[in-house]
């Protein structure tokens, strides 16, 4: 697939401290989401607060929220394999397929 488009990878651990269920961790998605919008609308001076940092400090903290919401997702996924047998690889490949077809990738061959 990589003959096409470019791909970001990043490995996230497994939580194995914790017992995530599927509602439970969908609700914690939702929240680091959140956090994310917020940080975007805070720290970009969205909300009509002036904003007291720096360029590069801005996005350092909307990197961390887009991780914790990245660590959350993956770990949704954790939960999709081991407690419902859903094959992520084949999700994964479904999903870039329909990225192609909706032109969202185009494909160079």
């Amino acid at each position: 697939m990589d003959r096409y488009t470019e791909f970001k990878q990043i490995s996230l651990p497994r939580l194995n401290n914790l017992k995530p269920g599927l509602e439970s961790t969908c609700l914690k998605l939702m929240e680091e989401a959140g956090e994310l919008a917020q940080a975007i609308g805070k720290f970009r001076g969205l909300n009509g607060e002036k904003v007291s940092l720096e360029d590069q400090e801005v996005v350092d903290r909307i990197s961390d929220e887009l991780l914790d919401v990245a660590q959350v997702a993956v770990s949704m996924m954790f939960v999709l394999e081991e407690k419902y047998d859903i094959n992520i690889k084949e999700k994964v490949d479904a999903h870039v397929s329909k990225l192609i077809k909706k032109g969202y990738i185009r494909v160079e061959e």
